[in-house]
C-alpha cells in the first residue's frame, strides 16, 4: 500500500481585495455592482453584496419556535467580477504601477485610475 502524503496547498492570488467595488460580468446577476465582503483565495472566490442570494429554509430548534425562510449570498468565482471605477462608471482590468514614493499600487487600465 503507498504512503499517503499531505497535499500542500500553495498561495494564491486574487485581483480584487475586500471592500473592492466591483460589477459582476457573467452568470445569472450580471451587470450588478457590489461590494466584495469577503475573499476566499484558496478556491479563487469572492463574497459580493447582494449577489448570488440564496435562500435556504430553516427548521425550528427549539419547542414552540417557528421555522423560518433566509437569504444569504454565496461567493462566486473572481475570474466572473471585475473592479469598478464608481467615478468613470465603467469596468476595467488592474494592472499594478509604482506611485511617486516608488511602492507598488493597483491601478485601473481604461481609466487610470489608482485603487490602493
Amino acid at each position: 500500500m503507498p504512503k499517503q502524503t499531505k497535499k500542500v496547498s500553495q498561495r494564491t492570488t486574487i485581483h480584487v481585495k475586500k471592500g473592492d467595488t466591483v460589477q459582476v460580468i457573467a452568470g445569472r446577476d450580471k451587470g450588478t455592482i457590489g461590494e466584495v465582503l469577503k475573499t476566499y483565495p484558496a478556491n479563487s472566490k469572492v463574497l459580493v453584496k447582494g449577489v448570488n442570494i440564496k435562500t435556504k429554509h430553516v427548521k425550528p430548534q427549539q419547542e414552540g419556535e417557528s421555522g423560518q425562510i433566509t437569504t444569504t449570498e454565496f461567493p462566486i468565482h473572481s475570474s466572473n467580477v471585475m473592479v469598478y471605477s464608481t467615478q468613470q462608471k465603467i469596468a476595467s482590468r488592474i494592472c499594478y504601477t509604482l506611485n511617486a514614493d516608488g511602492r507598488k499600487v493597483r491601478m485601473l487600465k481604461k481609466t487610470g485610475e489608482i485603487i490602493d
